[in-house]
């Protein structure tokens, strides 16, 4: 099974790979290492066949949704603090601090895929101010956080 994040914001977000290092613009799909092929694609949550939202789990509350998955970020019993699991927290660090500043709140959220509707295990609320590092994103299966600026 795949572990998702899974973040929600009062307004649009960005969608797409975020850390893609090609060797060229002409070469998009060439990496001189691993690290530089290492990303995160997040999907949002708008079928464009039914032209509709949908929501990826019902614990959220606000509508811009988008989803990714990555074997590179943790739950926090899985920590190993390797090149690309720093990358992509990094990565995923970044996308969060935009979100905030466009839309002021987020929620965030993990989960296996096929379980984003059973119970949350843990569930915060926090400033962002309090997240000091990438790390301190690293949650457990199914904890959810609303994070403010």
């Amino acid at each position: 099974m795949t572990q998702y994040i899974y973040i929600a914001s009062p307004r649009r977000l960005s969608k797409g790979s975020f850390g893609l290092n090609p060797v060229s613009p002409g070469q998009p799909n060439v990496f001189k290492t691993e690290l530089d092929a290492t990303h995160l694609y997040f999907e949002n949550n708008y079928d464009s066949k039914s032209k509709r939202r949908f929501s990826y789990s019902p614990h959220f509350s606000l509508n811009h949704q988008v989803a990714a998955y990555s074997n590179s970020i943790p739950l926090k019993h899985e920590v190993k603090g390797n090149a690309i699991e720093n990358k992509c927290l990094a990565l995923l660090y970044s996308y969060l601090e935009e979100a905030l500043q466009t839309g002021g709140v987020v929620e965030y959220f993990t989960s296996w895929n096929g379980e984003e509707e059973l119970p949350i295990t843990k569930k915060r609320s926090i400033r962002w101010k309090d997240i000091k590092t990438p790390y301190d994103l690293v949650l457990d299966d199914r904890e959810f956080w609303e994070i403010t600026l």
